[in-house]
């Protein structure tokens, strides 16, 4: 079995720096950040500083053809994966492992589509909030990374195996359960109750777990989820909720989750990944989901609101 060498990260963000600095610091793999000509500009004259420690990393841009991965790391937000699925092409071979660190459980699908199932293990990441003011990050170095499949393939197995022999080397935390789909789904739970909640009240995880009545609400929130994920074949789906409730106070009390971190900056929300996937499926099995409706809308709201003020803020320049 091939060791992982070349790491592809796609995607520079509050996720994607830590595990850029972590393989960086390994120096037993050869890294590299895919970039566009515009990132790359940024990069090159205010590059990353993460912990207080400046970085520079090696950028390839996505026209070029003389490096090809053993691990592509994807870490962008929902909303640029679909460029990340077109950028990664050059770089892909039979044998690279595809890693989403994405929020949701629609990613994985997207990226099978157009590079095979086999090549992308189902995976999500699980961190202290991570903090990203312009160039700077900050991070307690809490940071799981949980992975696993449900394919029988030679390929899909000794991808397990790689990646875990990879991340023992590289001093990265990870978790390999024995039910992933489950897991992923819990996860998903975690953040369609969480994330937007807690973004469109302006609340931390303290804050959420005090308020009697906000729990009331999330559990209604859950329970959507809950039926859904019966529905797509999810196994002991009845205990998810305890689960989640769980979690939930593993939290810090001051941490604030990657939604409102990206409201309260003006940024778009992955509301489409959240509410829109419940949305979707439950039109699929036919379930009610008026929760994620109504979150749905008030994103739209909202996401409508940011473009206005950044037409109004061009008109003015």
């Amino acid at each position: 079995m091939d060791r992982i060498k070349n790491v592809l990260i796609c995607g520079l963000g509050a996720v994607g720096s830590i595990y850029a600095v972590k393989i960086k610091n390994y120096q037993g793999a050869s890294l590299k950040i895919l970039v566009d000509n515009w990132r790359l500009a940024r990069y090159k004259n205010s590059p990353l500083i993460f912990n207080g420690t400046e970085y520079n990393f090696d950028y390839i841009l996505p026209s070029e053809t003389d490096f090809k991965a053993d691990l592509i790391i994807i870490a962008t937000k929902f909303s640029g994966l679909g460029e990340a699925v077109e950028n990664i092409k050059n770089f892909v071979k039979d044998d690279t492992i595809i890693l989403s660190l994405l929020n949701g459980v629609t990613s994985e699908e997207i990226l099978a589509k157009n590079y095979g199932a086999d090549k992308i293990p189902l995976s999500y990441c699980i961190c202290h909030s991570a903090v990203r003011k312009g160039r700077n990050v900050t991070h307690d170095g809490v940071s799981t990374i949980v992975f696993g499949t449900d394919r029988r393939s030679k390929q899909a197995k000794n991808n397990i195996l790689k990646l875990q022999t990879f991340f023992d080397k590289a001093n990265i935390d990870y978790k390999i359960p024995v039910d992933m789909r489950y897991s992923l789904w819990l996860k998903f739970m975690l953040n369609v109750c969480a994330n937007q909640s807690t973004a469109l009240l302006r609340m931390t995880f303290g804050e959420m777990l005090e308020n009697d009545k906000f729990m009331e609400f999330a559990v209604n929130i859950m329970k959507e989820v809950q039926l859904i994920a019966k529905a797509e074949g999810v196994n002991n789906t009845e205990n998810m909720i305890e689960k989640t409730i769980e979690n939930l106070h593993s939290m810090i009390p001051d941490g604030k989750t990657s939604m409102l971190q990206d409201v309260e900056a003006g940024r778009k929300t992955e509301a489409d990944m959240f509410a829109g996937t419940i949305v979707k499926l439950g039109l699929k099995h036919g379930i009610p989901t008026p929760y994620n409706k109504v979150f749905k809308e008030m994103f739209d709201i909202i996401h409508k609101n940011q473009e206005l003020k950044q037409l109004e803020n061009s008109v003015s320049c």
